[in-house]
């Protein structure tokens, strides 16, 4: 089929590396980076490198509109990641200008919210990744909630004690659907206490929410009525399609850079 017009492109972004840190490394990141380039190099255009954890922030700035403010906390929830931070728009004039400070608040102690979701979805016979099932699954049970103990101290959490407790309950037999429920419940009051012990020690309000996890409605209903509803805080969603991981946050910083 014959091409109208050929491809145009002003800039490149890139995930380049894990975190906005100098000896930020992981493979995995090399052959997206090695294809930006070769773009970049084909077209004579820049390519700009930003982090996968900006990269995450960046796309939910972008799509839910905020926070504004110079700085906010971050909650970014996935399989590989399970963290709160304070993200701190820097103040530049370089190229850089919307390049992210990022300090660690909190996080996991052990395995990541997404991982107990996979870990159960897939005991439960789920599909992986198991997210959206055992949303679906959980639809069936949200009355009356399953508790599942969890323990957040200093803005970390421990999500291993929470799958073997979980374990126990599957293998006494407890209806999958209140399983799946009770995932959710445990993850989402984790996720609370989190935010409430980071807005304590910082003093900051505004909170973005971003990673494949925090797509799940119950779990944005939830913040929305322990943190928002209440005035403790201001809760930014992403669109759901923009929550898992997507290469809109290093489109948004190529575009803005220039």
């Amino acid at each position: 089929m014959p091409i109208d017009k050929p491809l145009c492109f002003n800039a490149i972004g890139v995930s380049a590396f894990p975190r906005p840190l100098p000896d930020s490394y992981m493979p995995a990141f090399l052959v997206g980076e090695g294809y930006a380039k070769v773009l970049a190099l084909t077209q004579n255009i820049p390519l700009y490198r930003i982090s996968h954890q900006e990269n995450h922030i960046l796309a939910g700035l972008w799509s839910a509109g905020g926070p504004t403010a110079p700085s906010f906390l971050a909650v970014h929830l996935s399989g590989g990641t399970t963290e709160i931070v304070r993200a701190t728009k820097k103040n530049t004039t370089t190229p850089d200008i919307k390049r992210l400070s990022i300090d660690i608040l909190g996080g996991t102690k052990d395995i990541h919210a997404g991982q107990l979701v996979d870990r159960i979805g897939v005991l439960l016979g789920l599909n992986f990744p198991a997210g959206a099932h055992l949303e679906a699954l959980a639809l069936q049970a949200y009355e009356p909630a399953l508790h599942v103990p969890v323990t957040v101290r200093e803005a970390s959490v421990s999500f291993a004690g929470p799958e073997t407790h979980i374990r126990k309950l599957v293998a006494q037999g407890i209806a999958p659907a209140t399983i799946a429920a009770g995932v959710e419940l445990c993850i989402a009051k984790a996720v609370t206490a989190m935010i409430k012990q980071a807005i304590a020690s910082t003093g900051l309000t505004d909170v973005l929410l971003v990673g494949g996890v925090t797509a799940n409605q119950f779990l944005r209903n939830y913040l929305f009525k322990q943190l928002e509803d209440i005035g403790l805080a201001k809760l930014y969603f992403p669109k759901p399609s923009y929550s898992p991981d997507n290469a809109t946050g290093a489109a948004y910083f190529a575009v803005t850079s220039q």
